[in-house]
């Protein structure tokens, strides 16, 4: 089964941090190449857990993804931006 996913990627103190916000869930590593590949293997772990613990379909229905022609799909992206507000 081949999962679609959304990976954010920051830097903190020298450190490369991957996000994956569909499922919340991180890694990070010494380069963005590092980071990329962990995050694959966070996200590959992570799905295997849930499959093993039979509760992969629902995590998944839970956070958006539709199953549709014999696969999942994930959450449709509508937009991206940076936004910031003002503390009183």
């Amino acid at each position: 089964m081949d999962l679609g996913f959304t990976v954010r990627i920051l830097k903190e103190d020298g450190t490369f941090i991957a996000h994956v916000p569909e499922l919340d869930v991180s890694s990070c590593g010494d380069t963005e190449v590092d980071a990329r590949r962990n995050i694959a293997d966070a996200v590959q772990g992570f799905l295997e857990t849930a499959r093993d613990r039979g509760t992969l379909n629902d995590i998944l229905q839970e956070v958006g993804y539709r199953f549709e022609n014999d696969r999942w799909n994930e959450p449709e992206l509508v937009g991206v931006e940076h936004m910031s507000v003002g503390l009183r």
